[in-house]
């Protein structure tokens, strides 16, 4: 039986178009989920988009139409933007589905009537872009959000709320026996002073709007976007394939990829919830830095945003996927640039792999007829055993969820084959009759390592893997891990022609 592996990103709000750092979290997802599919896991990979409350509302209302409409058209581009980046999730889920909100209906009555929710009046500073009260404490100068940069507005309502505070001593029970269940280890850390530090109550409705689900027992009330949004993880399960419920065969989460700015709602409110509910807490939460421009996060409400589609267009989606992976640590904050994506672009994506490509098919074709010669007896031990050290790297990196380490591991296989090339000199052996065992050796080395090379790539640049799998005579299809070990490749291949897989690009700079 194959190992269930369930993975989720934060449902994307869709209040404005979406950006480079929307893009990267689905992208970092969609790596995971790949590998783990390589694996032979039993994959389930989730995104989907954030349609309910005031900001869906008000941005309706600027743009003229019904909170529906607008809550269609952006979903939508951000469905759109996971097809560009090439992500193969599972489902996408819209929190205005109707058996989504259904089922959250059905755990929110089961909450009330088990008396986790009661009403009471209730004034604090609440952040409309973040759809969250804050108190003074968690508010810079004039009450400005610490995220956004813009004024929190003093509301005050009778609403219900969830009762929090009961749950502190099982939250902490919950961290104390799982130390790793948040990582990296520092936002482990700032969860947990989060729950020793005290839990208000959470008011878990809204008077104010319209937009949203209705309470069953307070028709002038609607459910707090965010409680409404994290249940999107459990409910996508029962209705993504219809007439199937998923739940029992991928319940619970076994990791949830969300932005630090979410921590407080998925490590400290959502397993409160599940606690409440009787759900079975996900197995872990791993919790990445932002993207920045220019020293800033970016964000649709300050304007500060990456374009990721005119990237896409000059360069492809795989360089786009290589560069978030390469450049930035998943679980720290990176710079985008245009300069830093264009030198990766260049020496390694080019001038490193598309030239170690290009120089193996050509030799083949050149030297050998386009026919890989097969391995001779007498093979170089030292050579191959340096070429399968990658793949233990990339699993100990992926289990880490380190995507740079992957791809760094990885990389050291390629600059080895670029200076074998080098050191060999295939064209001085094609000169001497007598080199033909050696030149066939190293030929078959080339050819072997770099098909190897594709295979752990493959969940990085699935394109531009298959396209070197193609070149090299290989099945496009063949990218199992199993086959990432030396000897697996098709005996006797023909190369095809070489083609450059990552061209020179002149494109302006993006605005």
């Amino acid at each position: 039986m194959s190992t269930p592996f369930y993975i989720t990103t934060p449902i994307y709000y869709v209040n404005g178009d979406p950006h480079v750092g929307h893009a990267y979290t689905t992208i970092m997802a969609d790596i995971i989920a790949r590998h783990h599919r390589q694996r032979g896991d039993d994959v389930f990979f989730l995104t989907g988009t954030d349609e309910h409350g005031s900001k869906i509302a008000e941005a309706a209302e600027k743009a003229g139409r019904e909170p529906q409409d607008h809550a269609d058209a952006l979903s939508e581009r951000f469905r759109a933007l996971a097809g560009t980046v090439n992500a193969s999730q599972d489902f996408f889920i819209r929190t205005t589905d109707g058996p989504h909100k259904a089922e959250v209906q059905r755990i929110v009555d089961q909450l009330h009537a088990a008396d986790h929710i009661y009403k009471a009046a209730y004034g604090g500073w609440y952040c409309t872009p973040c759809e969250a009260f804050y108190t003074e404490d968690e508010l810079g100068p004039d009450h400005a959000c610490k995220i956004h940069g813009t004024p929190a507005v003093w509301t005050e309502e009778e609403n219900w709320f969830f009762r929090l505070s009961a749950f502190r001593d099982q939250l902490l029970d919950w961290y104390e026996s799982h130390p790793t269940w948040v990582r990296p280890g520092h936002r482990y850390n700032e969860a947990r002073k989060m729950i020793e530090m005290g839990l208000e109550d959470l008011s878990i409705s809204r008077s104010r709007i319209t937009w949203g689900i209705p309470l069953s027992w307070d028709h002038e009330q609607v459910l707090y976007v965010w409680v409404d949004a994290l249940f999107n993880y459990w409910t996508a399960l029962q209705y993504a394939h219809p007439g199937e419920d998923l739940t029992e065969r991928y319940w619970p989460p076994t990791v949830q990829l969300l932005a630090k700015d979410i921590l407080k709602f998925h490590a400290v409110i959502w397993p409160a919830l599940c606690l409440a509910a009787e759900l079975e807490m996900p197995k872990q939460l791993f919790i990445h830095g932002y993207v920045l421009k220019g020293g800033e996060k970016m964000s649709k409400t300050s304007g500060n945003v990456v374009d990721p589609f005119p990237f896409i267009e000059a360069y492809g989606i795989d360089a786009l996927r290589y560069y978030l992976a390469r450049e930035i640590r998943f679980g720290e904050d990176g710079t985008f640039t245009q300069e830093g994506f264009e030198q990766r672009y260049q020496s390694e994506l080019a001038n490193e792999l598309g030239n170690l490509l290009n120089r193996t098919v050509s030799m083949i074709r050149r030297y050998r007829g386009g026919v890989v010669p097969q391995e001779r007896p007498h093979r170089d031990e030292a050579v191959r055993n340096e070429l399968l050290q990658p793949l233990g790297g990339v699993r100990r990196a992926i289990d880490e969820y380190d995507l740079t380490d992957m791809i760094e591991a990885v990389w050291k296989a390629v600059r080895f084959l670029n200076q074998l090339v080098e050191v060999r000199a295939p064209w001085k052996l094609a000169k001497d009759p007598s080199q033909g065992e050696a030149l066939d050796e190293v030929l078959h080395t080339l050819a072997e390592g770099v098909r190897i090379i594709a295979i752990l790539l493959w969940p990085v640049m699935p394109g531009s893997c298959e396209a070197i799998l193609a070149q090299l005579g290989q099945p496009t299809e063949a990218v199992s891990l199993d086959l990432a070990e030396w000897g697996r490749g098709t005996a006797g291949a023909t190369v095809g022609t070489p083609v450059p897989l990552f061209p020179r690009v002149e494109v302006a700079e993006p605005e």
